[in-house]
């Protein structure tokens, strides 16, 4: 209700077209049976819920046409707080001239299910999943409303088949029918194997284990982690089990690693790399004889250390795009990264050795960041609504900084690190800190808390009631 009307008649594409190429797309590769597909956008009557599931559609959302139900005239003034019919405001005045009742979204989606069983009717239908995909019961009206309609090539559409599918399934199984085939990954096939008797251990040796890795190879360590957080908790050390893997890892590689579990991998990473760290290590960096300079190829995907709560990430090379989005307690180094980097980050450190992209630090919250600003134009990408960004002076963030260098040097073997570490004095003027205001605030509040002797527990609170106050 919101967007200018210009937007609402020409902005994107309709729904009919995403949904019938999804739904095609889906099935051509065979995984039409894993997926169910919900459409929504502009649907008003039971005859575009039947439409929708012929496309190819199992759910049907609906928002504007219930919402009009409720009072809403269409304004277009939601972000302003004056809505005259009282749905989109916070005004106590305004909220009074709200009319809507629950029974006038009732008695709409009643008139539209009844449209819709009449056309079923019609048809032969007994249920909606037996519509769903049925596109041979599609055609063109015989007067199209405007003569350009005519130019409209819809046989990509209307005139698909699913025996054009090879057999693969045309709707969605329930999956717990569904062979996922987890034995077959690395985790189940290779790794609780070999880690069989340090997981049955009460005090497990450290153990290392070697294994080539391929794209194909999804969320590496995630099984092997679960199983180890299960067997000992948080009561174990750093380093216990160490898997060194060669080639690309695949999506999700270290997702959700907890404490003792370290990934270390020689080749480069796909997307989601770390999602959820838990506490493990995930090391990165080009593989032997790799005939290019680290800090300036990209080595691991987007998304990186999404959400991650704890634990480290070292890379020897660029990040792609929203690196460390959502992270919220763990530490990161590498060497550049893409743009949207640390957006919404609430917490934990993230150092960076080189160039970022546009729009750094957007909502981010919490956490501390270091960027190594060589060129002095990283305040032009950095979002500045809520950070700000100082020269590093104070003796705790220079010895943060050269700490994670030497660990990154130690992980990884960077030349970068090595090549800051030689002349650290000459590089630490270049170094940029970026700390959320609301957040600095904070760490200011419970330091001088805790100065006058208050326990941290207690400092935090009062620092919080401080700030909000």
């Amino acid at each position: 209700g919101a967007a200018p009307i210009s937007s609402i008649h020409h902005a994107g594409l309709p729904w009919e077209l995403g949904l019938a190429e999804t739904h095609q797309t889906l099935i051509q590769n065979g995984l039409r049976s894993r997926v169910v597909i919900e459409t929504d956008g502009k649907l008003m009557s039971g005859r575009d819920v039947a439409i929708a599931a012929l496309l190819g559609a199992e759910e049907f959302g609906f928002a504007t046409a219930p919402l009009v139900t409720m009072g809403c005239r269409m304004m277009r003034v939601c972000q302003k707080d004056t809505c005259p019919f009282g749905v989109a405001t916070q005004n106590s005045e305004l909220r009074q001239k709200f009319m809507g009742k629950p029974e006038y979204v009732e008695n709409f989606m009643r008139f539209i299910a009844q449209e819709l069983r009449e056309i079923m009717a019609k048809a032969g239908f007994h249920s909606v999943e037996e519509m769903v995909g049925r596109t041979d019961l599609l055609k063109l009206k015989d007067k199209l409303p405007a003569t350009r309609a005519n130019l409209i090539d819809m046989k990509n559409i209307i005139a698909w088949r699913p025996e054009e599918s090879d057999g693969a399934a045309s709707h969605f199984v329930p999956q717990d029918v569904y062979d996922f085939k987890l034995f077959e990954s690395i985790d189940e096939n290779l790794l609780l194997k070999k880690f069989a008797d340090s997981l049955n251990s009460k005090n497990p040796k450290k153990a290392s284990v070697e294994v080539k890795v391929s794209s194909t190879n999804r969320t590496i360590g995630t099984i092997l982690g679960s199983e180890i957080q299960k067997h000992f908790g948080p009561n174990i050390e750093e380093d216990t089990f160490t898997v060194c893997c060669n080639g690309g890892g695949g999506q999700s590689f270290g997702a959700f690693i907890p404490k003792g579990l370290t990934l270390r991998l020689s080749g480069d990473a796909n997307d989601y790399l770390g999602k959820g760290l838990s506490g493990g290590k995930i090391v990165v960096h080009p593989a032997k004889g790799a005939g290019y300079k680290a800090e300036e190829n990209i080595i691991i995907g987007n998304v990186a250390l999404y959400g991650a709560t704890s634990g480290e990430a070292y890379i020897n090379g660029i990040a792609g795009e929203r690196f460390c989005v959502r992270n919220s307690g763990a530490t990161a180094v590498v060497e550049g990264c893409g743009d949207h980097g640390l957006e919404y980050m609430t917490g934990g450190t993230a150092l960076i050795l080189g160039p970022t992209g546009r729009n750094f630090a957007a909502g981010m919250s919490g956490g501390i960041a270091y960027i190594l600003d060589i060129d002095h134009t990283l305040y032009q990408r950095v979002n500045k609504q809520l950070v700000s960004m100082s020269d590093v002076s104070e003796v705790h963030d220079i010895l943060t900084i050269r700490t994670l260098i030497e660990k990154h040097c130690k992980e990884t073997g960077s030349q970068l690190g090595k090549k800051i570490l030689s002349d650290f004095d000459s590089y630490l003027p270049y170094f940029k800190k970026i700390i959320p205001n609301d957040y600095h605030r904070m760490l200011v509040e419970i330091s001088h808390a805790e100065e006058r002797g208050l326990p941290h527990e207690e400092a935090v609170l009062e620092a919080f009631k401080k700030i909000t106050a």
